[in-house]
């Protein structure tokens, strides 16, 4: 069988670093996760019961291809509500996940072999989707000193995209207003397509996140409920488009998925007012990172920015190793906790890194941190 040259992507190393986690837990070992940035607590009540009255109803079928309405406006609501801003319901665009949402924006906006540039360290699929699609990732090595966000003067002439995360992965720092504007600015003058991955929106710890639908329109933001929404498995998230911009992606997203899970849109329909809820588990992330902050530097992990939001820690473990994998794999072994090796965020500077996630219980990841102090101080 003859293979494509986009097939040929690196692994998403933390799903690989999962299966390991899950072998040893099938092995009898007790693991505490700290792997992946999946939230512990589970979609809401409300959420599951508007699935649950759909279903006795009647079928799910077939919606249309950018998603039910009533749901496309209630996400349209949402910006007013958090950041005061004004978004036609027509700009909203439902989507099978982020990730759905990252093809189709991908695919709208660029032509094979263009340049799109990413802040490093930053989430990896970015890279492996966009090679995919024929595209060149052009990674932007983003300093400590600017707590591991591009900066304008990172952004080099000939890109064709610029994509920002904020809060980021894997480090959980954010954007102010004005660092975004003046990123929006370098992207608008070098003719750079923006997009503006918010999917941890809602998790921040102190300051609010910053939309970059508060700076310019001139945007695809891309969203999820995943995060906030604690709904990683159901497969729902959204993108914001430029109002001129709408066809384009409704027929991408006729061709490419048909429309977004059914179920999913329900039950996220219903989540978006389980506000009482949500803000509770929120809760419990920010005493995670609470402990995070206190707990890490005692076990020797404390060479980090402190994140603004998100549920990561990424951590320098350069004076412990130029093999961030195998430490990895070593800590994973010897005290079974499941962390991710930087080189899923950075391939050239991650060989030194590790992230660490504390989307778990607030009890997991005590107990990670008195493993952490086991295996590093002894």
């Amino acid at each position: 069988m003859r293979n494509s040259s986009r097939s040929e992507i690196d692994p998403f190393i933390v799903m690989d670093v999962m299966e390991a986690a899950r072998a040893a837990e099938a092995a009898g070992r007790d693991i505490i996760h700290m792997e992946v940035g999946q939230p512990s607590t589970g979609a809401p009540a409300a959420a599951r019961a508007a699935l649950a009255e759909a279903m006795e109803a009647g079928p799910l079928g077939y919606t249309v291809a950018l998603g039910l309405p009533v749901l496309r406006a209630r996400i349209a609501a949402l910006y007013k509500e958090w950041y005061g801003v004004e978004v036609s319901a027509e700009r909203v665009i439902v989507t099978a996940g982020a990730s759905g949402a990252f093809l189709l924006a991908f695919s709208g906006l660029f032509d094979a072999g263009e340049r799109v540039g990413l802040g490093l360290p930053g989430y990896p699929s970015y890279r492996h989707i966009l090679t995919a699609l024929s595209l060149e990732p052009v990674g932007l090595s983003a300093r400590a000193e600017n707590r591991l966000q591009p900066v304008p003067e990172d952004v080099p002439e000939g890109l064709s995209g610029l994509i920002l995360a904020s809060p980021g992965n894997p480090s959980g720092t954010m954007l102010s207003r004005e660092a975004l504007s003046a990123l929006a600015a370098r992207a608008a003058d070098i003719g750079a397509a923006l997009v503006s991955d918010e999917i941890y929106h809602g998790l921040d710890f102190g300051q609010r996140a910053v939309s970059a639908l508060e700076v310019t329109d001139d945007v695809i933001v891309v969203n999820s409920f995943s995060k906030y929404f604690s709904m990683t498995g159901w497969r729902v998230g959204w993108m914001v488009v430029p109002q001129d911009q709408v066809r384009r992606y409704e027929r991408l997203a006729q061709n490419m998925f048909i429309c977004p899970p059914h179920a999913s849109q329900i039950a996220a329909l219903a989540a978006m007012d389980a506000g009482e809820e949500l803000e509770a588990n929120r809760a419990v992330y920010a005493a995670n990172r609470q402990l995070m902050l206190e707990g890490l530097p005692e076990a020797g992990l404390g060479k980090f920015a402190p994140p603004d939001g998100a549920f990561y820690i990424y951590a320098d473990v350069s004076e412990y190793t130029d093999d961030a994998r195998a430490l990895a794999a070593d800590i994973l072994e010897k005290v079974g906790v499941a962390v991710t090796p930087g080189l899923d965020f950075d391939p050239e500077r991650g060989h030194h890194w590790l992230r660490l996630s504390y989307a778990g219980t607030t009890a997991d990841m005590a107990e990670g941190i008195a493993r952490l102090k086991r295996y590093f101080k002894g």
